[in-house]
């Protein structure tokens, strides 16, 4: 396995920043505001030929009794122990602080090997900025800015070095992990997505906390299911656009529609206990944007009576119509109903997304839609449609070639959609159609 590398420190020390830069990505929000990393994230780097995985924490707050600062300090215990090296994380400019010691303690008592590092060190005096911190007891303080990346490269050889004091190298396992099918939970703030994605992989994975807002960053976690291996991404609940006050949440929905773009398959949680609201509306809006495939999940559908459900199912037909191609599921993430039907909705929305569609039985699908069904005329112009080919993947494209085809209407184009739907079995994805009229070679001659 590849060797795994925690960040662990306060608030604001600077965790996601290095976390970015040793996964060459921007994959963690990072902004000037304590508190903004929540749960624990995951991410891989690489230096050389040396691979490795990465855990960005929230700021540590060991003696934490309840709340959210409690879930947190939950998260980055289990980091801890799930680490083979800590990057302890201190603020070079702050000095050493008493909430450095109680994390020191902690730390020395976890048996894990930590590496004490001074972070926003740029322009300051190697002496200067390390002296305060070698009260803490934690051996040679690395010196570093995460932000500028100096001395971050010896900080990641000296991490894999003592990694691998704790296990050896192994060639073959260091591989690339294959990620699987990626699918993003998104919908409103407290519909249950953390609590579904910790019904799945079995344990409290994210913190799922009765607050919305809980998570506001998205969180990648690999699962395998009956051999299957998916990557689920939990995303911050998006909320109108008023009620996006706090600089924080206006990151967490970039995020959110981030992982809707870079997502195999999206599932829309909805909450069987409110009505479908507008932004429902707006988020599954951007997922048809997107071309995502996508399956709805009706989460805390247990203990409804059966007037409300009959009321539920009324207002998601009447208000997310235009969805009509994806499944859609009633569950209860906290008891584990429904689990199995729509995991099955998920496969297979992801084969209908990657579909290989050969052009030849396109084409004969084509004829037999205009056999059944010819388009109109528009003046003394009939369309003909010759051959159908695939344009693309996720979502599947069709590319019609034929005359005059700027003259058919938006209801023939649907009814093409359908019938290539049913007839390839494409049901949870969008699916779009493309029409390319072909060149009169008399056209110039004509205008003469």
């Amino acid at each position: 396995m590849k060797p795994v590398i925690a960040l662990v420190g306060r608030p604001n020390v600077g965790k996601s920043t290095l976390f970015n830069r040793l996964t060459r990505s921007r994959d963690a929000l990072v902004a000037d505001l304590p508190g903004l990393t929540r749960d624990r994230h995951y991410g891989e780097g690489r230096v050389g030929e040396r691979p490795f995985l990465v855990i960005d924490t929230g700021g540590f707050e060991p003696v934490a009794k309840e709340g959210i600062l409690h879930q947190m300090a939950k998260q980055t215990k289990q980091a801890v122990a799930e680490a083979d090296v800590v990057v302890f994380l201190v603020d070079g400019r702050q000095g050493l602080t008493p909430h450095d010691k109680t994390i020191t303690d902690f730390l020395r008592k976890s048996g894990r090997p930590v590496i004490l590092v001074v972070n926003k060190s740029e322009g300051m005096r190697y002496t200067a900025v390390v002296a305060d911190f070698y009260e803490l007891g934690l051996g040679e303080p690395a010196v570093i800015s995460s932000a500028h990346g100096d001395g971050v490269a010896d900080l990641v050889e000296l991490a894999l070095d003592t990694a691998f004091e704790q296990r050896p190298e192994d060639p073959e396992e260091l591989e690339k992990t294959d990620r699987g099918v990626k699918i993003a939970l998104v919908g409103r703030p407290n519909v249950g997505k953390s609590t579904l994605i910790n019904t799945l992989v079995g344990e409290e994975r994210v913190i799922a906390f009765d607050m919305p807002g809980t998570t506001r960053d998205s969180i990648e976690i690999p699962f395998e299911r009956d051999g299957k291996k998916y990557t689920l991404i939990d995303t911050a609940g998006i909320r109108r656009r008023g009620k996006v006050f706090e600089a924080i949440e206006k990151f967490s929905v970039v995020k959110t529609l981030q992982s809707i773009s870079e997502a195999n398959v999206v599932v829309l949680m909805l909450d069987a206990q409110q009505d479908i609201s507008e932004q429902d509306a707006h988020i599954a809006g951007f997922v048809l944007e997107t071309g995502r495939a996508l399956v709805i999940a009706v989460n805390k559908w247990d203990g409804l009576e059966s007037w409300r459900r009959d009321e539920i199912k009324i207002d998601i037909d009447r208000k997310l119509d235009f969805l009509g191609f994806a499944k859609m599921h009633f569950i209860s993430a906290l008891k584990g109903q429904g689990i199995g039907p729509l995991m099955k909705s998920l496969d297979a929305a992801y084969a209908a997304a990657f579909a290989d569609l050969s052009t030849p039985k396109l084409t004969r699908a084509l004829i037999e839609a205009v056999e059944k069904q010819e388009p109109k005329r528009k003046g003394s112009i009939r369309p003909k449609m010759r051959y159908a080919h695939q344009g693309g993947m996720n979502p599947p494209v069709i590319v019609i070639h034929g005359n005059a085809l700027d003259a058919i209407s938006e209801p023939y184009k649907r009814y093409l959609e359908k019938h290539f739907r049913d007839t390839f079995n494409l049901v949870g994805t969008p699916l779009r159609i493309e029409l390319r009229t072909g060149k009169n070679p008399f056209a110039k001659s004509s205008e003469k």
